[in-house]
Formats: structure tokens, sequence, C-alpha cells
């Protein structure tokens, strides 16, 4: 067999709002848990209790999700305003200070 390789190099990953994404994601998630909560003997009695158990774990995940997601925003944001502020004279002047030593 021949070894595949591709002919292109892959895209960029798109970058949106994440955190929004997350969140809505979790609430919908939690929502379903919520309508299902009334119908529980229902589950119950057709052995379908999994169905009820997702939600939940899939909203528990999600808190954790947007923690993750938060923590991660908030981290580019830190780099990108501190790139900012580096300005290529003054990284030069910390180039030529180093080279002295």
């Amino acid at each position: 067999m021949a070894k595949w390789t591709p002919k292109h190099e892959a895209p960029e990953p798109l970058e949106g709002p994440v955190v929004a994404t997350i969140t809505g994601g979790t609430i919908l998630w939690f929502v379903l848990f919520l309508v299902q909560i009334p119908f529980y003997n229902w589950f119950a009695d057709r052995d379908l209790m999994w169905w009820v158990w997702t939600c939940l774990a899939g909203a528990g995940l999600g808190l954790i999700g947007i923690w993750y997601v938060r923590g991660r925003d908030a981290a580019i944001k830190r780099v990108q305003a501190e790139s900012a502020e580096t300005s290529p004279d003054g990284a030069d002047a910390a180039t030529a200070s180093d080279e002295g030593k």
C-alpha cells in the first residue's frame, strides 16, 4: 500500500465565541434534565433512566468546560496583551543589553 500524503496544508482552526458556545450547551443540557424530571417514573418504568442522568452529566461536565474555556480565553488575552506591550524597538534594546553581558 502506498502512503497517503496530503496535497495541501490543513487550514487554521476556527476561533469563535467558545465561552458562549459552551455556556449555551451547558444550559441546554440542564434544561433537558429539568424537562425530564416530571417524567421520572415513566423513564424508570421503561428502564430508560440513563436519559435523565445523561442530561445531568452533560450539565455537570459543561460546568467544568465553562471553567476550562474561560481560563483558556483569559490566558490567550493575557499573552496577546503581553506581546502588544513589547515593541520591536524595546525587543532590540533588550537583545542588545543581553549581548553586552
